[in-house]
């Protein structure tokens, strides 16, 4: 009843969601320096990410410098680190025990133990559209305390990793949801209703004879 295209339209949400996931992992976006106030030189345009800070010129030169010690980095950037990567990670992992229990593919035969299947992989896709979430929620909420913040020089405002991990995040939680749902629709099958129907069959011809 449709369920094969409800797997093909996860799977291809849960692909996007993986694809936003890689680019804020490794995309140096997530904090902008910000032209507000006396902030008003432009010749120069400070990007951070995960793992590098980049500085761009006025002129297009772009460099970049890999942070120095992990010790030194905020929480919020650690706990993005980890969280970021044990999404991707989770991400790819359930995609592909969705593909062995979807109805599009012949990698599971056993028709009960799909429906099974399908909401590991569910629950395995909403997982790490939180742990996608949470760290770029924290990250922006620590962007805009300091941004209001008066003790903090150089302002800093969203980058584009903070709008693509939103994103993402949504998107796996949209598919974790749907194949939650569908596969505790499929979950009642009526396997039931042939045993009932087969003893009452019997007993009539006995009687009969």
């Amino acid at each position: 009843m449709g369920s094969a295209g409800v797997h093909i339209v996860c799977v291809a949400l849960g692909v996007l969601g993986l694809v936003a996931g890689i680019v804020c992992c490794a995309v140096p976006r997530w904090k902008v320096s910000s032209f507000t106030g006396q902030n008003i030189v432009t010749a120069q345009v400070s990007q951070d990410g995960l793992w590098m800070a980049c500085v761009v010129q006025s002129t297009g030169q772009q460099q970049c410098k890999q942070y120095d010690s992990l010790l030194i980095l905020p929480a919020d950037l650690q706990a993005a680190r980890a969280m970021t990567i044990i999404s991707c990670l989770l991400t790819a992992l359930s995609l592909l025990i969705l593909f062995a229990g979807s109805d599009f593919t012949t990698c599971v035969e056993n028709e009960d133990a799909k429906p099974k299947i399908i909401l590991v992989a569910g629950i395995g896709i909403i997982l790490a559209g939180l742990l996608l979430l949470i760290p770029v929620s924290w990250s922006a909420n620590t962007i805009i305390r300091q941004f209001h913040s008066p003790l903090t020089p150089q302002k800093k405002e969203l980058g584009a990793c903070i709008f693509v991990g939103w994103a993402g995040g949504v998107l796996l939680l949209l598919a974790g949801g749907l194949l939650c749902c569908f596969s505790r629709v499929r979950s009642g099958s009526s396997g039931g209703t042939a045993k009932y129907y087969s003893n009452s069959a019997s007993a009539p011809s006995s009687n009969y004879v």
